[in-house]
């Protein structure tokens, strides 16, 4: 399988979710509706479905730079798309992986995606992972997103993960689990939004168990509305190693944001540190913008855009 033939509603979605207007270059698989609508390998990106259950294998070759996979997701109808997706990358790489779910629900029945991802990320590769997620639909039927991620970082490797929520997502919970190797590096940056009654749930846990190993999770949040959000982030140094985490987040309305840091050393050369700050959009901003001529909305949209950026 390779052209895809998509209906306008999931093409909205690909673009939204990952900036696709049609059928991407290179290695991909589009999943639509729990099943495959297109799928391709490349000469160093291998793509196959497991053998048992729901997902797929992507096996990147060693030495394999500057290729791009897209492995996007849309779900339209009443249902609960669950996948398990393996990544095994080799060795000296460097890639985009580009991921993201949008679901469009305009029914009464409660629609979601629970999808599962393993990195499994070889010696001195450099990964970069984009997953966006979105929900949209003029139905009562909530959307649920419950991603997963578990990565294994073997020694010199660095992956970079951009996680962003952009709306319309009623309930998330997001896990993800880090083992970081000798030398190797996890970048982090999450970008988040809720509104009105929607609930989100972030947990992290990095294990830096190489000398020399290094995280750094980042969280930027806004919530508005009656909505609430947890973040919940655990550094443990296991060995000579150095770990951040921060969360930052702007408050709105009657919504309800808690951010919990565990920071755990096991060693005497580990540098752990956690930053967390929470609060309204400070009023001289507003007032600085709107003596340029902005509405009040108009200068808490720009600010909001700001802090997302």
């Amino acid at each position: 399988m390779e052209k895809l033939k998509l209906d306008a509603v999931t093409k909205k979605l690909l673009k939204t979710v990952a900036e696709l207007d049609g059928t991407p270059e290179g290695a991909f698989n589009v999943r639509v509706d729990g099943q495959c609508a297109g799928r391709r390998s490349s000469p160093n990106i291998s793509i196959t479905p497991k053998t048992e259950g729901s997902g797929i294998d992507v096996r990147i070759s060693d030495g394999t730079k500057g290729e791009t996979c897209h492995i996007p997701v849309v779900v339209k109808n009443a249902l609960f798309d669950r996948v398990l997706n393996d990544f095994f990358v080799g060795e000296g790489c460097s890639v985009t992986i580009v991921a993201g779910c949008g679901i469009h629900n305009d029914g009464a029945e409660p629609a979601g995606h629970d999808g599962a991802h393993r990195f499994f990320i070889g010696k001195n590769s450099s990964v970069k992972y984009i997953e966006k997620h979105y929900g949209a639909g003029e139905g009562a039927g909530v959307k649920i997103f419950n991603p997963e991620t578990r990565i294994e970082l073997a020694d010199g490797a660095v992956l970079e993960v951009e996680t962003l929520q952009i709306g319309g997502v009623d309930s998330t919970r997001r896990v993800t689990y880090a083992q970081v190797g000798a030398s190797a590096k996890l970048f982090v940056r999450e970008k988040l939004m809720t509104g009105g009654a929607e609930y989100a749930r972030t947990e992290f846990t990095v294990d830096l168990d190489g000398a020399g190993a290094a995280a750094d999770v980042v969280s930027r949040s806004v919530a508005k509305g009656e909505s609430s959000q947890e973040f919940f982030a655990s550094l443990r140094g296991n060995n000579a190693c150095a770990g951040h985490s921060e969360c930052d987040a702007i408050i709105m309305d009657s919504a309800r944001v808690s951010a919990v840091p565990e920071i755990l050393a096991n060693h005497a050369d580990a540098r752990l540190v956690h930053e967390a700050a929470i609060g309204k959009i400070a009023g001289e901003q507003l007032v600085k913008l709107m003596s340029l001529g902005l509405t009040e909305k108009e200068a808490e949209q720009e600010i909001i855009n700001g802090f997302l950026k």
